[in-house]
Protein backbone atom coordinates (compact mmCIF):
# COMPACT_ATOMS: atom_id res chain seq x y z
CA UNK A 1 0.00 0.00 0.00
CA UNK A 2 1.04 3.26 -1.05
CA UNK A 3 2.36 5.50 2.03
CA UNK A 4 3.79 8.75 1.45
CA UNK A 5 5.65 8.91 5.21
CA UNK A 6 7.22 5.87 4.45
CA UNK A 7 8.85 7.37 1.13
CA UNK A 8 9.50 10.58 2.37
CA UNK A 9 13.59 11.44 3.67
CA UNK A 10 13.91 10.96 7.45
CA UNK A 11 15.74 14.48 7.29
CA UNK A 12 13.06 16.19 4.88
CA UNK A 13 10.50 15.09 7.40
CA UNK A 14 12.66 16.99 10.29
CA UNK A 15 13.42 20.14 8.15
CA UNK A 16 12.04 23.28 8.97
CA UNK A 17 11.61 24.97 5.63
CA UNK A 18 13.17 28.17 5.24
CA UNK A 19 10.24 31.02 5.99
CA UNK A 20 10.68 33.98 3.80
CA UNK A 21 9.80 37.36 4.45
CA UNK A 22 6.56 37.24 2.37
CA UNK A 23 5.49 33.92 4.29
CA UNK A 24 5.50 35.97 7.74
CA UNK A 25 2.31 37.73 7.24
CA UNK A 26 -1.09 37.94 5.21
CA UNK A 27 -3.03 40.54 4.01
CA UNK A 28 -2.02 43.75 2.20
CA UNK A 29 1.08 45.71 2.72
CA UNK A 30 1.90 49.28 1.90
CA UNK A 31 5.63 49.53 3.23
CA UNK A 32 8.00 46.82 2.93
CA UNK A 33 10.88 47.14 5.52
CA UNK A 34 11.37 43.22 6.36
CA UNK A 35 13.95 41.74 3.57
CA UNK A 36 16.73 44.23 2.85
CA UNK A 37 16.00 45.04 -0.58
CA UNK A 38 17.11 48.50 -2.21
CA UNK A 39 14.59 50.86 -1.53
CA UNK A 40 15.21 53.30 -3.87
CA UNK A 41 14.70 50.84 -7.05
CA UNK A 42 16.71 49.69 -9.49
CA UNK A 43 17.94 51.01 -13.28
CA UNK A 44 15.06 49.52 -14.90
CA UNK A 45 11.98 51.36 -16.16
CA UNK A 46 10.21 48.54 -14.47
CA UNK A 47 11.73 48.50 -10.60
CA UNK A 48 12.35 44.63 -10.02
CA UNK A 49 13.73 45.92 -6.49
CA UNK A 50 11.18 43.55 -4.72
CA UNK A 51 11.43 39.62 -4.24
CA UNK A 52 8.69 37.26 -6.09
CA UNK A 53 5.42 35.96 -4.55
CA UNK A 54 7.37 32.84 -3.22
CA UNK A 55 4.56 30.48 -3.84
CA UNK A 56 3.36 32.30 -7.42
CA UNK A 57 -0.22 32.34 -6.31
CA UNK A 58 -1.59 34.49 -9.19
CA UNK A 59 -0.04 31.60 -11.36
CA UNK A 60 -0.95 28.76 -9.78
CA UNK A 61 -4.88 30.27 -9.92
CA UNK A 62 -4.70 30.80 -13.43
CA UNK A 63 -3.25 27.43 -14.02
CA UNK A 64 -5.84 25.60 -11.37
CA UNK A 65 -8.66 26.96 -14.16
CA UNK A 66 -7.02 25.89 -17.03
CA UNK A 67 -6.12 22.45 -16.02
CA UNK A 68 -9.68 21.73 -13.79
CA UNK A 69 -7.63 20.96 -10.12
CA UNK A 70 -7.24 22.69 -7.18
CA UNK A 71 -4.01 25.62 -6.58
CA UNK A 72 -2.39 23.56 -3.70
CA UNK A 73 -2.02 20.66 -6.32
CA UNK A 74 0.72 22.69 -8.28
CA UNK A 75 4.02 23.07 -7.81
CA UNK A 76 6.00 25.12 -9.95
CA UNK A 77 9.87 25.18 -10.68
CA UNK A 78 12.43 26.75 -12.24
CA UNK A 79 12.06 24.46 -15.37
CA UNK A 80 11.07 20.99 -15.00
CA UNK A 81 14.58 19.94 -14.53
CA UNK A 82 14.28 21.95 -10.81
CA UNK A 83 10.78 19.54 -10.15
CA UNK A 84 12.84 16.78 -11.24
CA UNK A 85 15.96 17.24 -8.68
CA UNK A 86 13.50 18.19 -6.30
CA UNK A 87 11.62 14.63 -6.25
CA UNK A 88 15.18 13.04 -6.16
CA UNK A 89 16.05 15.17 -2.89
CA UNK A 90 12.40 14.65 -0.82
CA UNK A 91 12.49 11.04 -1.60
CA UNK A 92 15.25 9.11 -2.50
CA UNK A 93 17.88 8.59 -0.15
CA UNK A 94 21.84 8.91 -1.26
CA UNK A 95 23.75 5.87 -1.09
CA UNK A 96 20.45 3.70 -0.32
CA UNK A 97 17.60 4.21 -2.75
CA UNK A 98 16.86 3.40 -6.32
CA UNK A 99 15.06 4.52 -9.00
CA UNK A 100 13.89 2.97 -12.60
CA UNK A 101 14.30 4.78 -15.65
CA UNK A 102 13.05 3.29 -18.70
CA UNK A 103 15.65 4.20 -22.16
CA UNK A 104 15.55 5.42 -24.33
CA UNK A 105 14.13 8.54 -22.67
CA UNK A 106 15.19 12.15 -21.33
CA UNK A 107 18.24 12.34 -20.22
CA UNK A 108 17.99 14.69 -17.08
CA UNK A 109 16.03 11.61 -14.83
CA UNK A 110 20.19 9.35 -14.60
CA UNK A 111 21.61 13.01 -14.39
CA UNK A 112 19.88 13.93 -11.76
CA UNK A 113 20.23 11.22 -9.70
CA UNK A 114 23.52 10.74 -10.41
CA UNK A 115 24.25 14.33 -8.82
CA UNK A 116 22.07 12.81 -5.86
CA UNK A 117 23.95 10.00 -5.42
CA UNK A 118 20.97 7.43 -5.96
CA UNK A 119 21.54 4.20 -8.11
CA UNK A 120 19.71 3.80 -11.65
CA UNK A 121 17.95 0.84 -12.56
CA UNK A 122 16.88 0.44 -16.58
CA UNK A 123 14.20 -1.08 -17.78
CA UNK A 124 15.10 -0.72 -21.62
CA UNK A 125 11.74 0.00 -23.38
CA UNK A 126 10.53 -2.74 -26.09
CA UNK A 127 11.35 -2.69 -29.79
CA UNK A 128 8.01 -0.37 -30.27
CA UNK A 129 8.98 1.45 -27.92
CA UNK A 130 6.49 0.38 -25.32
CA UNK A 131 6.94 -0.60 -21.86
CA UNK A 132 8.70 -3.86 -20.92
CA UNK A 133 6.16 -4.57 -17.77
CA UNK A 134 7.95 -7.51 -16.41
CA UNK A 135 11.47 -6.39 -17.14
CA UNK A 136 9.82 -3.01 -14.98
CA UNK A 137 8.66 -5.27 -12.39
CA UNK A 138 11.86 -7.49 -12.01
CA UNK A 139 13.87 -4.40 -11.04
CA UNK A 140 11.74 -3.21 -7.96
CA UNK A 141 12.71 -3.81 -4.10
CA UNK A 142 12.23 -2.10 -0.80
CA UNK A 143 14.42 0.68 -1.77
CA UNK A 144 12.73 1.48 -5.57
CA UNK A 145 11.28 5.28 -4.49
CA UNK A 146 10.59 6.71 -7.91
CA UNK A 147 9.43 5.04 -11.16
CA UNK A 148 10.10 7.62 -14.13
CA UNK A 149 7.69 7.50 -17.56
CA UNK A 150 7.74 10.11 -20.16
CA UNK A 151 4.96 10.19 -22.38
CA UNK A 152 4.90 11.05 -25.00
CA UNK A 153 8.26 10.15 -24.96
CA UNK A 154 11.40 11.99 -25.50
CA UNK A 155 13.50 11.10 -28.00
CA UNK A 156 11.30 8.67 -29.59
CA UNK A 157 7.80 10.37 -29.57
CA UNK A 158 5.15 8.45 -29.22
CA UNK A 159 2.85 7.97 -26.21
CA UNK A 160 3.16 4.65 -23.61
CA UNK A 161 0.26 2.65 -23.51
CA UNK A 162 -2.16 3.96 -21.30
CA UNK A 163 -3.25 0.39 -20.14
CA UNK A 164 0.56 -0.10 -19.10
CA UNK A 165 1.58 3.45 -16.95
CA UNK A 166 -2.15 2.34 -15.18
CA UNK A 167 -0.70 -1.15 -14.38
CA UNK A 168 2.40 0.48 -13.06
CA UNK A 169 0.46 3.02 -11.27
CA UNK A 170 -1.92 0.22 -9.54
CA UNK A 171 0.84 -2.25 -8.85
CA UNK A 172 3.94 0.01 -7.53
CA UNK A 173 3.63 1.23 -4.08
CA UNK A 174 6.17 4.17 -4.68
CA UNK A 175 5.35 7.22 -6.77
CA UNK A 176 4.99 7.31 -10.38
CA UNK A 177 6.47 10.22 -12.35
CA UNK A 178 4.81 11.17 -15.79
CA UNK A 179 6.39 13.62 -17.40
CA UNK A 180 4.17 15.43 -20.04
CA UNK A 181 6.41 17.83 -21.54
CA UNK A 182 4.64 17.04 -25.16
CA UNK A 183 0.98 16.21 -23.84
CA UNK A 184 -0.19 18.96 -25.82
CA UNK A 185 0.71 17.73 -28.95
CA UNK A 186 -0.65 14.46 -28.18
CA UNK A 187 -3.92 12.24 -29.04
CA UNK A 188 -3.80 11.06 -25.80
CA UNK A 189 -5.31 12.84 -22.60
CA UNK A 190 -2.96 13.83 -19.31
CA UNK A 191 -2.91 12.12 -16.88
CA UNK A 192 -3.51 15.53 -14.60
CA UNK A 193 -7.35 14.30 -13.92
CA UNK A 194 -5.93 11.41 -12.17
CA UNK A 195 -4.53 12.56 -9.46
CA UNK A 196 -7.84 11.73 -7.63
CA UNK A 197 -7.38 8.16 -8.10
CA UNK A 198 -3.69 7.74 -7.45
CA UNK A 199 -1.89 9.17 -4.81
CA UNK A 200 1.38 8.00 -5.74
CA UNK A 201 1.16 9.78 -9.48
CA UNK A 202 3.18 12.71 -10.33
CA UNK A 203 2.64 14.80 -13.62
CA UNK A 204 5.45 16.86 -14.98
CA UNK A 205 4.47 19.49 -17.80
CA UNK A 206 6.22 22.32 -18.87
CA UNK A 207 4.99 25.89 -20.65
CA UNK A 208 9.02 25.39 -22.65
CA UNK A 209 6.77 23.35 -25.34
CA UNK A 210 3.18 23.99 -26.33
CA UNK A 211 3.76 27.62 -24.64
CA UNK A 212 6.45 28.44 -26.82
CA UNK A 213 8.56 30.11 -23.23
CA UNK A 214 11.63 27.72 -23.24
CA UNK A 215 13.55 30.87 -21.73
CA UNK A 216 11.48 31.52 -19.09
CA UNK A 217 12.28 28.28 -17.32
CA UNK A 218 9.10 27.40 -16.03
CA UNK A 219 8.10 23.76 -15.08
CA UNK A 220 4.75 22.74 -13.49
CA UNK A 221 4.50 19.79 -11.13
CA UNK A 222 0.78 18.29 -10.33
CA UNK A 223 0.39 15.80 -7.27
CA UNK A 224 -1.47 14.97 -4.21
CA UNK A 225 -1.53 17.85 -2.00
CA UNK A 226 0.79 16.17 0.75
CA UNK A 227 3.01 15.48 -2.11
CA UNK A 228 3.26 19.27 -2.92
CA UNK A 229 4.26 19.97 0.57
CA UNK A 230 7.15 17.99 0.74
CA UNK A 231 8.05 19.46 -2.43
CA UNK A 232 7.47 23.18 -1.50
CA UNK A 233 9.83 22.31 1.97
CA UNK A 234 13.01 22.09 0.08
CA UNK A 235 12.80 24.75 -2.68
CA UNK A 236 14.14 27.45 -2.86
CA UNK A 237 12.18 30.43 -1.29
CA UNK A 238 11.56 32.41 -4.57
CA UNK A 239 12.68 30.25 -7.41
CA UNK A 240 10.24 31.75 -10.30
CA UNK A 241 11.56 35.16 -10.64
CA UNK A 242 9.45 37.93 -10.67
CA UNK A 243 10.14 39.08 -14.54
CA UNK A 244 8.54 35.39 -15.29
CA UNK A 245 5.93 35.55 -13.19
CA UNK A 246 4.65 38.59 -14.80
CA UNK A 247 4.94 37.34 -18.28
CA UNK A 248 3.49 34.35 -17.20
CA UNK A 249 0.80 34.90 -16.29
CA UNK A 250 0.17 37.43 -19.77
CA UNK A 251 0.76 34.21 -21.83
CA UNK A 252 -1.90 32.12 -19.94
CA UNK A 253 -4.84 34.44 -21.24
CA UNK A 254 -3.79 33.11 -24.57
CA UNK A 255 -5.10 29.61 -24.61
CA UNK A 256 -6.64 30.69 -27.69
CA UNK A 257 -3.52 31.72 -29.56
CA UNK A 258 -1.58 28.51 -28.08
CA UNK A 259 -4.51 26.17 -29.44
CA UNK A 260 -4.04 27.75 -32.77
CA UNK A 261 -0.21 26.75 -32.93
CA UNK A 262 -0.47 23.68 -31.54
CA UNK A 263 -2.87 22.37 -34.81
CA UNK A 264 0.07 24.43 -36.68
CA UNK A 265 2.87 22.59 -35.39
CA UNK A 266 0.88 19.08 -35.58
CA UNK A 267 -0.25 19.76 -39.53
CA UNK A 268 3.28 20.52 -40.09
CA UNK A 269 4.39 17.47 -38.41
CA UNK A 270 2.34 14.75 -40.05
CA UNK A 271 3.85 16.85 -43.64
CA UNK A 272 7.53 16.08 -42.62
CA UNK A 273 6.15 12.68 -41.70
CA UNK A 274 5.11 12.05 -45.48
CA UNK A 275 8.02 13.77 -46.66
CA UNK A 276 10.50 11.91 -45.10
CA UNK A 277 8.55 8.96 -45.27
CA UNK A 278 9.72 8.95 -49.62
CA UNK A 279 13.15 9.80 -49.04
CA UNK A 280 14.63 6.56 -50.58
CA UNK A 281 17.40 6.91 -47.46
CA UNK A 282 15.18 7.06 -44.79
CA UNK A 283 14.81 3.76 -43.27
CA UNK A 284 11.88 4.73 -40.49
CA UNK A 285 9.84 7.35 -39.23
CA UNK A 286 8.67 6.48 -36.11
CA UNK A 287 5.02 7.59 -35.04
CA UNK A 288 5.02 11.04 -32.81
CA UNK A 289 2.58 12.20 -30.65
CA UNK A 290 5.45 15.37 -30.28
CA UNK A 291 6.10 18.42 -31.85
CA UNK A 292 9.25 16.44 -33.38
CA UNK A 293 9.92 13.34 -35.05
CA UNK A 294 12.67 10.06 -34.77
CA UNK A 295 14.08 9.51 -37.75
CA UNK A 296 16.31 6.33 -38.67
CA UNK A 297 18.35 7.21 -41.25
CA UNK A 298 20.84 5.36 -43.15
CA UNK A 299 24.36 7.25 -42.30
CA UNK A 300 22.75 9.40 -39.97
CA UNK A 301 25.96 10.93 -38.40
CA UNK A 302 26.94 11.70 -42.21
CA UNK A 303 23.76 12.85 -42.58
CA UNK A 304 23.51 15.03 -39.26
CA UNK A 305 27.46 16.42 -40.05
CA UNK A 306 26.04 17.48 -43.80
CA UNK A 307 23.39 19.44 -42.13
CA UNK A 308 25.57 21.58 -40.04
CA UNK A 309 27.95 22.62 -42.88
CA UNK A 310 24.63 24.25 -44.08
CA UNK A 311 23.58 25.87 -40.72
CA UNK A 312 20.63 23.01 -39.89
CA UNK A 313 21.08 21.53 -35.89
CA UNK A 314 19.16 18.49 -35.44
CA UNK A 315 19.59 16.03 -32.72
CA UNK A 316 22.11 12.85 -33.49
CA UNK A 317 20.72 9.99 -30.89
CA UNK A 318 22.34 7.19 -32.72
CA UNK A 319 23.85 6.67 -29.53
CA UNK A 320 20.74 6.02 -27.51
CA UNK A 321 19.76 2.83 -26.90
CA UNK A 322 17.28 1.40 -29.85
CA UNK A 323 18.23 4.82 -31.61
CA UNK A 324 20.83 3.48 -33.85
CA UNK A 325 21.24 5.82 -37.04
CA UNK A 326 18.47 7.83 -35.97
CA UNK A 327 18.34 11.66 -36.07
CA UNK A 328 15.60 13.54 -33.60
CA UNK A 329 13.61 16.62 -36.04
CA UNK A 330 12.20 19.17 -34.18
CA UNK A 331 9.30 20.64 -36.32
CA UNK A 332 10.63 24.16 -37.51
CA UNK A 333 8.74 27.22 -39.12
CA UNK A 334 7.31 27.05 -42.88
CA UNK A 335 10.38 28.06 -43.86
CA UNK A 336 12.67 26.11 -41.82
CA UNK A 337 10.80 22.82 -42.55
CA UNK A 338 11.83 23.91 -46.47
CA UNK A 339 15.42 24.37 -45.88
CA UNK A 340 15.66 21.74 -43.91
CA UNK A 341 13.86 18.84 -47.00
CA UNK A 342 16.37 20.60 -49.41
CA UNK A 343 19.38 20.31 -47.67
CA UNK A 344 18.08 16.56 -47.07
CA UNK A 345 17.41 16.17 -50.72
CA UNK A 346 20.89 17.72 -51.92
CA UNK A 347 22.67 15.16 -49.48
CA UNK A 348 20.50 12.23 -51.12
CA UNK A 349 21.93 13.66 -54.61
CA UNK A 350 25.57 14.17 -53.34
CA UNK A 351 25.39 10.41 -52.54
CA UNK A 352 23.77 8.80 -56.13
CA UNK A 353 26.53 11.08 -58.23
Amino acid sequence: MFNLDQLTRENIKKLTPYSSARDEFSGEAKVFLDANENSLGSPLLKWYNRYPDPHQQLIKQKLSTIKGILPEHIFLGNGSDECIDILFRCFCEPGKDNVIICPPTYGMYEVSAHINDVDIRKAPLLPDFQLDLVHLENLIDANTKLIWLCSPNNPTGNSLNRTDIEMVLNNFNGIVVIDEAYINFARQKSFVQELKEYPNLVVLQTLSKAWGLAGLRLGMTFASKAIIEVMNKVKPPYNINQATQELVLKALEEVGQVNDMIKLLVDMREALVEVFSSMPTVETVYPSDANFILVKIADARKVYEFLLTKGIVLRDRSNVQLCDNCLRITVGTEQENTQLVDAMQEWYVSQTN
